[in-house]
């Protein structure tokens, strides 16, 4: 999202995990990373995939986009799996834009020590609900480590640089309600929403 530099991670923000479950994923993960050499397994394309996050403040879920972005989505799956999310907070809340996660250092520059990248279509629109990984403003379009935001107003208006994660489908007043705990001059929230457990189905 163009906004201001101080928001180096978050310019769309929004990683998500998983934890178990989500059919069989493919033995191969021909997804390369850079900073840490990490492996996982790609999920199954030809089956749905979706992430429950339970927060302090109530429950949401969301499908994968496996089709458009199969390294990030696995990639987050491995983290979920890892339970990376369990415990961390929603560090960036933007009143009508996007709520932003996935932190364990809650500074919105912490993430898992590598990233991935899947360049989103070009016709990509990040829409209320629709959750997207977070990038500095240095880093390639589509790239993704942990950070993740969801979408909460009609439309972020952003570019399509940050790879789609997926859609929220359970929840969304969850979403709207976390949303709304934010100061718009600051784009810190209110009060603390944190994520206690994330699991994949």
């Amino acid at each position: 999202m163009a906004r201001p530099a101080r928001l180096p991670l978050a310019v769309a923000v929004l990683a998500l995990a998983a934890c178990g479950g989500g059919g069989k994923p493919n033995a191969a993960a021909p997804c390369p990373t850079t900073g840490a050499k990490v492996s996982f397994p790609l999920l199954d394309r030809s089956k749905p995939h979706s992430v429950s996050a339970l927060t302090n403040l109530g429950s949401f879920a969301f499908r994968l986009d496996v089709e458009d972005s199969p390294c990030t989505t696995s990639s987050f799956a491995a983290l979920v799996r890892r339970r990376f999310f369990d415990g961390t907070r929603f560090h960036r809340i933007v009143p009508g834009f996007v709520i932003q996660g996935g932190d364990p250092t809650g500074t919105g520059r912490g993430g898992p020590g590598y990233t991935v990248v899947d360049v989103p279509p070009a016709n990509s629109l990040y829409t209320e609900g629709v959750v997207a990984m977070a990038k500095s403003s240095t880093e390639p379009r589509g790239t993704a480590g942990s950070q993740f935001f969801v979408v909460t107003g009609a439309d972020a208006g952003l570019q399509p640089d940050y790879a789609i994660l997926g859609v929220v489908t359970k929840g969304l007043q969850v979403v709207e309600r976390i949303g709304r705990l934010g100061n718009r001059v600051t784009e810190r929230p209110t009060r603390r929403v944190a994520v206690l457990r994330m699991t994949l189905t």
